[in-house]
């Protein structure tokens, strides 16, 4: 769910607005300029020998905004989402407009009823919606509040809406219809996935059911991917190496303020900024300097190639390869023992097994755990008398995911469609009414 402005505010949407906003960012340098929004008066000037009051002056100052970045050439708007459910965040600044959380939202949405209505070769009927058991946030309004916003962006973008479900009742439905369950039974649906973990316990009967409980987490791939970045990618990139310069005549060795790029690193959208002049050299003060990665890197000795890294990293934008690697790596350990993570563009080779991988993961698998757990108490159901549980979405594929699952409920784990039960069960549902 991406979104693309350019500075005429024509919008692209999916995976193409990812790749128009990749290569026009590659090898930008980012140049931040100060906005002047206006001025303010600030001092008087005159009086000093008792003239004419008339005769006085003002000296006006200017005021100035926020640095922007001037030359960049279009902006890019992922996982909106993920702030429907904040009341602080109502408008987008896009260029010289604000855009309203809703009216970002819509493109998208239109996209998706024209790619839809283009395959049935019809109007799009009203249609049944999914939706996280939990938006993120911490506003005990969130939930309301997501609702209404993603109500409204339907709205706009021409989809009639039957009802909203729960995007783990759904994946439910789509299971319990494929197995052609006969029987009656308990089942626990884990739909973790790449933002939110989401569960489910219902009762069943066949292929119909009722809901006893949900519960939802804002946790999921793209966090996994975060951990990684930090965990294997950081100190191939300078995290942890020392720093000598001179400093008020002396020469003093601290630590690398590797944090510094660490936010901008791990959002790869925001990557480009770190190609400014304060970031790619150094910063100059007669009272000391602080030197950054062109500093660091031209002090050499056996860490220069790690900055090398760092520098090529920025000045190209190639965060999002490294996520892209990362996701490729996190896949291919649920297939075999070990694997590596490979940038070409960064001449770097990370080894990655699935050992490292397990105890990098070990505080996620707690949080999943405990969720399992508080989801089947609230339900009033004992983990033994659980039938079924239903693993789907893309983090559940996660050989230590499945590991977990199947030390509590042993031989009744099985996988379901991890990328498509959800979008299965919502056209089941409208097709079933």
């Amino acid at each position: 769910t991406a979104v693309h402005l350019d500075r005429q505010y024509q919008s692209l949407v999916g995976s193409i607005a990812i790749e128009r906003y990749v290569e026009e960012n590659r090898g930008r340098r980012v140049e931040l300029v100060a906005q002047l929004i206006g001025e303010a008066a600030s001092s008087i000037v005159g009086n000093e020998g008792g003239e004419d009051i008339s005769r006085l002056s003002t000296q006006r100052g200017a005021v100035y905004g926020p640095p922007v970045d001037r030359t960049l050439p279009g902006r890019l708007f992922l996982g909106l989402k993920r702030l429907l459910g904040d009341p602080g965040i109502d408008r987008l600044q896009v260029f010289d407009r604000q855009y309203r959380l809703v009216a970002l939202l819509t493109p998208i949405l239109q996209h998706v009823r024209e790619q839809l209505e283009a395959g049935l070769r019809a109007p799009l009927p009203p249609i049944f919606v999914g939706r996280p058991v939990d938006f993120e946030g911490r506003d005990a309004s969130r939930n309301p509040l997501a609702v209404e916003r993603l109500s409204e962006a339907l709205d706009h973008a021409g989809i009639g809406l039957e009802r909203f479900e729960y995007e783990p009742v759904a994946a439910t439905g789509s299971y319990l219809w494929r197995a052609q369950q006969q029987g009656e039974g308990i089942a626990l649906t884990v739909d973790f996935g790449g933002g939110t973990l989401d569960l489910a316990v219902v009762r069943y009967q066949g292929a119909r059911f009722r809901v006893l409980a949900t519960e939802g987490l804002a946790l999921g791939g793209d966090r996994i991917d975060q951990m990684i970045f930090s965990s294997l990618l950081f100190p191939e990139l300078g995290k942890g190496e020392l720093w000598r310069r001179p400093v008020d005549g002396r020469e003093v060795e601290t630590l690398f303020p590797f944090e510094e790029f660490e936010s901008g690193l791990l959002n790869w959208q925001t990557t480009h900024l770190l190609s400014q002049n304060r970031t790619r050299a150094m910063r100059r003060n007669p009272m000391g300097s602080s030197h950054l990665v062109v500093d660091r890197l031209s002090r050499g000795g056996p860490a220069a190639p790690k900055f090398q890294g760092l520098l090529d990293l920025i000045s190209y934008s190639y965060s999002y390869n490294c996520i892209q690697a990362i996701k490729r790596a996190k896949a291919a350990l649920s297939q075999v023992e070990s694997t590596q993570i490979d940038i070409p563009e960064l001449n770097l080779q990370v080894p990655f097994t699935r050992a490292r991988f397990d105890a990098l993961l070990a505080p996620v698998l707690d949080q999943l755990r405990g969720r399992v757990l508080s989801v089947l108490e609230r339900a009033r159901i004992a983990p033994g008398e659980v039938s079924v549980v239903i693993r789907t979405g893309g983090s559940s594929e996660i050989v230590a995911v499945k590991s977990l699952l199947e030390a509590l409920f042993p031989g009744r784990v099985v996988g379901h469609e991890p990328f498509t039960s959800v979008a299965c069960g919502l056209a089941l549902a409208a097709f079933e009414g």
